[in-house]
Protein backbone atom coordinates (compact mmCIF):
# COMPACT_ATOMS: atom_id res chain seq x y z
CA UNK A 1 0.00 0.00 0.00
CA UNK A 2 1.29 3.42 -0.93
CA UNK A 3 1.90 5.99 1.80
CA UNK A 4 0.13 9.30 1.13
CA UNK A 5 1.67 12.52 2.40
CA UNK A 6 -1.33 14.82 2.64
CA UNK A 7 0.85 17.87 3.23
CA UNK A 8 2.69 17.20 -0.02
CA UNK A 9 -0.55 16.61 -1.88
CA UNK A 10 -1.87 20.04 -0.89
CA UNK A 11 1.54 21.65 -1.29
CA UNK A 12 1.70 23.01 2.28
CA UNK A 13 4.28 22.71 5.05
CA UNK A 14 3.62 20.45 8.07
CA UNK A 15 3.26 23.54 10.28
CA UNK A 16 0.73 25.25 7.99
CA UNK A 17 -2.28 26.76 9.75
CA UNK A 18 -5.91 26.01 8.86
CA UNK A 19 -6.17 29.15 6.72
CA UNK A 20 -3.24 28.10 4.52
CA UNK A 21 -4.60 24.57 4.22
CA UNK A 22 -8.02 25.81 3.17
CA UNK A 23 -6.52 28.22 0.64
CA UNK A 24 -4.38 25.47 -0.91
CA UNK A 25 -7.35 23.10 -1.09
CA UNK A 26 -9.62 25.63 -2.81
CA UNK A 27 -6.96 26.38 -5.41
CA UNK A 28 -6.32 22.73 -6.22
CA UNK A 29 -9.99 21.72 -6.08
CA UNK A 30 -10.80 24.41 -8.64
CA UNK A 31 -7.86 23.29 -10.78
CA UNK A 32 -8.76 19.58 -10.84
CA UNK A 33 -12.56 19.58 -10.51
CA UNK A 34 -13.95 17.35 -13.31
CA UNK A 35 -16.41 20.07 -14.34
CA UNK A 36 -13.54 22.51 -14.78
CA UNK A 37 -10.81 20.17 -16.03
CA UNK A 38 -11.76 17.48 -18.59
CA UNK A 39 -8.18 16.17 -18.87
CA UNK A 40 -7.53 12.51 -18.07
CA UNK A 41 -6.55 12.00 -14.43
CA UNK A 42 -8.09 15.22 -13.14
CA UNK A 43 -10.92 13.41 -11.33
CA UNK A 44 -8.47 11.12 -9.51
CA UNK A 45 -6.36 14.11 -8.55
CA UNK A 46 -9.45 15.96 -7.32
CA UNK A 47 -10.40 13.01 -5.08
CA UNK A 48 -6.85 12.85 -3.72
CA UNK A 49 -6.90 16.58 -2.89
CA UNK A 50 -10.32 16.27 -1.24
CA UNK A 51 -9.10 13.35 0.88
CA UNK A 52 -6.04 15.30 2.03
CA UNK A 53 -8.19 18.28 2.98
CA UNK A 54 -10.67 16.16 4.97
CA UNK A 55 -7.80 14.93 7.12
CA UNK A 56 -5.79 18.14 7.56
CA UNK A 57 -8.76 20.39 8.32
CA UNK A 58 -9.72 18.15 11.25
CA UNK A 59 -7.53 18.66 14.34
CA UNK A 60 -7.92 15.09 15.60
CA UNK A 61 -7.37 13.44 12.24
CA UNK A 62 -4.41 15.69 11.59
CA UNK A 63 -2.85 14.75 14.93
CA UNK A 64 -3.24 11.07 14.08
CA UNK A 65 -1.83 11.60 10.60
CA UNK A 66 1.20 13.43 12.03
CA UNK A 67 1.78 10.43 14.23
CA UNK A 68 1.51 7.89 11.41
CA UNK A 69 3.55 10.17 9.11
CA UNK A 70 6.53 10.03 11.46
CA UNK A 71 6.34 6.26 11.34
CA UNK A 72 5.70 5.62 7.69
CA UNK A 73 6.82 8.55 5.53
CA UNK A 74 10.20 6.94 4.89
CA UNK A 75 8.74 4.54 2.34
CA UNK A 76 6.41 5.57 -0.45
CA UNK A 77 5.55 1.95 -1.17
CA UNK A 78 4.83 -1.05 0.95
CA UNK A 79 3.45 1.06 3.80
CA UNK A 80 1.98 -0.78 6.78
CA UNK A 81 0.59 0.84 9.96
CA UNK A 82 2.78 0.47 13.06
CA UNK A 83 2.20 -2.58 15.27
CA UNK A 84 -0.85 -2.13 17.48
CA UNK A 85 -2.37 0.64 15.35
CA UNK A 86 -6.14 0.52 15.44
CA UNK A 87 -8.27 2.53 13.00
CA UNK A 88 -10.50 5.00 14.78
CA UNK A 89 -12.65 6.79 12.16
CA UNK A 90 -15.30 6.03 9.61
CA UNK A 91 -14.44 6.56 5.96
CA UNK A 92 -17.77 8.07 4.94
CA UNK A 93 -19.93 11.12 5.57
CA UNK A 94 -23.34 11.21 7.20
CA UNK A 95 -25.92 11.08 4.45
CA UNK A 96 -23.29 10.31 1.82
CA UNK A 97 -21.98 6.79 2.31
CA UNK A 98 -21.39 6.42 -1.44
CA UNK A 99 -18.46 8.81 -1.07
CA UNK A 100 -16.71 6.13 0.95
CA UNK A 101 -15.50 4.50 -2.25
CA UNK A 102 -13.59 7.63 -3.21
CA UNK A 103 -11.13 7.28 -0.34
CA UNK A 104 -7.80 5.53 -0.82
CA UNK A 105 -6.79 2.26 0.80
CA UNK A 106 -4.28 4.25 2.84
CA UNK A 107 -7.05 6.42 4.28
CA UNK A 108 -9.33 3.46 5.04
CA UNK A 109 -6.51 1.57 6.76
CA UNK A 110 -5.38 4.48 8.90
CA UNK A 111 -8.70 6.18 9.67
CA UNK A 112 -11.36 3.51 9.20
CA UNK A 113 -13.71 3.08 12.17
CA UNK A 114 -17.16 3.72 13.47
CA UNK A 115 -18.55 7.24 12.99
CA UNK A 116 -18.63 9.97 10.36
CA UNK A 117 -16.37 13.00 10.36
CA UNK A 118 -17.38 15.83 12.64
CA UNK A 119 -18.48 13.46 15.42
CA UNK A 120 -16.51 12.05 18.31
CA UNK A 121 -15.61 8.87 16.47
CA UNK A 122 -12.02 8.40 17.65
CA UNK A 123 -11.17 5.43 19.78
CA UNK A 124 -11.32 6.62 23.38
CA UNK A 125 -9.13 3.75 24.54
CA UNK A 126 -6.13 4.55 22.35
CA UNK A 127 -3.70 7.31 23.25
CA UNK A 128 -2.59 9.68 20.50
CA UNK A 129 0.55 11.79 20.49
CA UNK A 130 0.02 15.55 20.34
CA UNK A 131 0.80 17.71 17.32
CA UNK A 132 4.26 19.23 16.92
CA UNK A 133 4.60 23.01 16.74
CA UNK A 134 7.21 24.72 14.56
CA UNK A 135 8.24 28.38 14.83
CA UNK A 136 11.10 30.53 13.58
CA UNK A 137 13.62 32.03 16.00
CA UNK A 138 15.59 35.02 14.65
CA UNK A 139 19.15 35.54 15.92
CA UNK A 140 21.87 38.10 15.33
CA UNK A 141 25.16 36.75 14.01
CA UNK A 142 26.88 37.91 17.20
CA UNK A 143 24.46 35.85 19.30
CA UNK A 144 25.77 32.61 17.81
CA UNK A 145 29.23 33.11 19.35
CA UNK A 146 28.23 31.88 22.79
CA UNK A 147 25.48 30.05 24.61
CA UNK A 148 22.54 32.36 25.34
CA UNK A 149 19.04 32.44 26.78
CA UNK A 150 16.15 33.56 24.57
CA UNK A 151 12.48 33.97 25.43
CA UNK A 152 10.14 32.55 22.81
CA UNK A 153 6.38 33.00 22.59
CA UNK A 154 4.08 30.76 20.56
CA UNK A 155 0.44 29.71 20.37
CA UNK A 156 -0.98 26.27 21.00
CA UNK A 157 -4.11 26.09 18.81
CA UNK A 158 -7.55 25.48 20.25
CA UNK A 159 -8.82 21.89 20.31
CA UNK A 160 -12.48 21.05 19.77
CA UNK A 161 -12.07 17.49 21.07
CA UNK A 162 -10.52 18.31 24.44
CA UNK A 163 -12.52 21.54 24.62
CA UNK A 164 -9.38 23.60 25.26
CA UNK A 165 -8.99 27.16 24.03
CA UNK A 166 -5.90 28.45 22.26
CA UNK A 167 -3.06 29.11 24.67
CA UNK A 168 -0.09 31.43 24.40
CA UNK A 169 3.07 30.00 25.94
CA UNK A 170 6.31 31.68 26.93
CA UNK A 171 9.53 29.72 27.37
CA UNK A 172 13.10 30.60 28.27
CA UNK A 173 15.19 28.57 25.87
CA UNK A 174 18.90 27.80 25.99
CA UNK A 175 20.47 28.42 22.59
CA UNK A 176 23.76 26.52 22.21
CA UNK A 177 26.92 28.15 20.93
CA UNK A 178 27.57 27.78 17.23
CA UNK A 179 24.04 27.42 15.87
CA UNK A 180 23.75 28.18 12.16
CA UNK A 181 21.04 29.50 9.89
CA UNK A 182 18.49 26.78 9.09
CA UNK A 183 19.34 24.63 12.11
CA UNK A 184 16.39 23.14 14.02
CA UNK A 185 16.27 22.86 17.82
CA UNK A 186 13.84 20.37 19.37
CA UNK A 187 12.14 21.06 22.70
CA UNK A 188 10.58 17.77 23.73
CA UNK A 189 7.02 17.82 25.05
CA UNK A 190 6.43 21.54 24.48
CA UNK A 191 4.00 21.06 21.59
CA UNK A 192 0.29 20.35 21.69
CA UNK A 193 -1.02 18.02 24.38
CA UNK A 194 -1.76 14.42 23.46
CA UNK A 195 -5.13 12.63 23.58
CA UNK A 196 -6.18 10.01 26.09
CA UNK A 197 -2.89 10.10 27.93
CA UNK A 198 -0.75 10.33 24.80
CA UNK A 199 2.53 12.22 25.01
CA UNK A 200 2.65 15.87 24.05
CA UNK A 201 4.12 16.92 20.74
CA UNK A 202 7.41 18.75 20.46
CA UNK A 203 8.30 22.36 19.77
CA UNK A 204 10.79 22.91 16.96
CA UNK A 205 12.71 26.17 16.70
CA UNK A 206 13.95 26.98 13.20
CA UNK A 207 17.02 29.21 13.55
CA UNK A 208 17.06 32.20 11.21
CA UNK A 209 20.30 34.21 11.46
CA UNK A 210 19.68 37.77 10.29
CA UNK A 211 21.97 39.10 7.52
CA UNK A 212 24.80 41.20 8.97
CA UNK A 213 25.40 44.73 7.63
CA UNK A 214 29.20 44.18 7.47
CA UNK A 215 30.02 40.49 7.46
CA UNK A 216 29.17 37.70 5.04
CA UNK A 217 29.14 34.08 6.19
CA UNK A 218 31.02 31.26 4.47
CA UNK A 219 30.72 28.06 6.48
CA UNK A 220 32.21 28.94 9.86
CA UNK A 221 34.28 31.77 8.39
CA UNK A 222 33.15 35.37 8.09
CA UNK A 223 34.18 37.75 5.32
CA UNK A 224 34.67 41.51 5.56
CA UNK A 225 35.64 43.91 2.77
CA UNK A 226 38.50 46.29 3.70
CA UNK A 227 38.31 49.58 1.75
CA UNK A 228 41.77 51.12 1.25
CA UNK A 229 42.97 54.34 -0.32
CA UNK A 230 45.46 53.77 -3.17
CA UNK A 231 48.37 55.06 -1.09
CA UNK A 232 47.41 52.79 1.82
CA UNK A 233 47.48 49.79 -0.48
CA UNK A 234 50.77 50.89 -2.04
CA UNK A 235 52.64 51.85 1.12
CA UNK A 236 51.02 49.53 3.64
CA UNK A 237 49.30 50.68 6.81
CA UNK A 238 47.70 49.56 10.05
CA UNK A 239 43.91 50.04 10.37
CA UNK A 240 41.24 49.40 13.00
CA UNK A 241 38.92 46.61 11.81
CA UNK A 242 35.63 45.43 13.41
CA UNK A 243 35.08 41.78 14.30
CA UNK A 244 32.06 40.03 15.84
CA UNK A 245 33.49 40.50 19.34
CA UNK A 246 35.29 43.85 19.21
CA UNK A 247 37.80 45.74 17.07
CA UNK A 248 41.37 44.72 16.23
CA UNK A 249 44.34 46.44 14.62
CA UNK A 250 45.15 44.84 11.27
CA UNK A 251 48.43 45.37 9.41
CA UNK A 252 48.05 45.88 5.67
CA UNK A 253 51.21 44.92 3.73
CA UNK A 254 52.60 47.25 1.09
CA UNK A 255 51.73 46.64 -2.56
CA UNK A 256 48.33 45.15 -1.63
CA UNK A 257 45.96 44.54 -4.53
CA UNK A 258 42.16 44.55 -4.71
CA UNK A 259 40.99 41.01 -4.00
CA UNK A 260 43.90 40.10 -1.72
CA UNK A 261 42.77 38.09 1.32
CA UNK A 262 44.11 38.56 4.83
CA UNK A 263 43.19 35.76 7.25
CA UNK A 264 42.58 36.55 10.92
CA UNK A 265 42.64 33.23 12.78
CA UNK A 266 39.85 32.42 15.22
CA UNK A 267 37.72 35.51 14.57
CA UNK A 268 34.96 33.68 12.70
CA UNK A 269 31.98 31.71 13.98
CA UNK A 270 32.37 29.30 16.87
CA UNK A 271 31.32 25.78 17.71
CA UNK A 272 32.17 23.68 20.74
CA UNK A 273 35.29 22.30 19.06
CA UNK A 274 36.27 24.81 16.40
CA UNK A 275 36.61 28.53 15.73
CA UNK A 276 36.31 29.81 12.18
CA UNK A 277 38.44 32.61 10.76
CA UNK A 278 37.78 36.12 9.50
CA UNK A 279 38.82 36.81 5.90
CA UNK A 280 39.55 40.46 5.14
CA UNK A 281 39.25 41.19 1.41
CA UNK A 282 41.17 44.23 0.14
CA UNK A 283 39.28 46.72 -2.03
CA UNK A 284 41.19 49.76 -3.34
CA UNK A 285 38.97 52.86 -3.46
CA UNK A 286 39.76 55.82 -5.70
CA UNK A 287 38.93 59.37 -4.55
CA UNK A 288 35.50 60.51 -5.67
CA UNK A 289 37.08 63.70 -7.06
CA UNK A 290 40.78 64.32 -7.60
CA UNK A 291 42.21 67.76 -6.83
CA UNK A 292 44.57 69.57 -9.18
CA UNK A 293 47.47 68.83 -6.87
CA UNK A 294 46.43 65.18 -6.80
CA UNK A 295 46.34 65.02 -10.60
CA UNK A 296 49.87 66.37 -10.76
CA UNK A 297 51.06 63.71 -8.33
CA UNK A 298 49.29 60.97 -10.30
CA UNK A 299 50.99 62.25 -13.47
CA UNK A 300 54.36 62.13 -11.78
CA UNK A 301 53.60 58.60 -10.55
CA UNK A 302 52.60 57.55 -14.07
CA UNK A 303 55.99 58.70 -15.37
CA UNK A 304 58.01 57.09 -12.59
CA UNK A 305 56.25 53.69 -12.36
CA UNK A 306 55.99 51.03 -15.05
CA UNK A 307 52.77 49.02 -14.94
CA UNK A 308 50.66 47.21 -17.51
CA UNK A 309 47.27 46.57 -15.80
CA UNK A 310 45.95 44.77 -18.89
CA UNK A 311 48.88 42.43 -19.34
CA UNK A 312 46.65 39.34 -19.14
CA UNK A 313 44.63 40.57 -22.11
CA UNK A 314 47.72 40.62 -24.27
CA UNK A 315 48.75 37.14 -23.19
CA UNK A 316 45.35 35.66 -24.07
CA UNK A 317 44.78 37.46 -27.38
Amino acid sequence: MEFKDYYQILGVKPDADSKAIKKAYRKLAHQYHPDMNPEKGSEAKFKEVAEAYQVLKNEQLRAEFDQIRQYGAQSKQGFKPPPGWKASHDTGFQGGAQFDEDFSDFFKTVFGGGQPFGQSGFNQSRSVRGQDIEIELPLLLEETLKESQKQVAFNLPADEYTQTASLKKHLNVKIPQGVVDGERIRLKGQGKAGYNGGTAGDLYLHIRVAPHPIFEVQGHNIIITIPLAPWEAALGTKINVPTLDGNINLSIPSDSQSGDKLRVKGKGLKTKNHNGDMLAIVKVIMPAKTSEKGKQLWQELAKSETINPRKEWSAKS
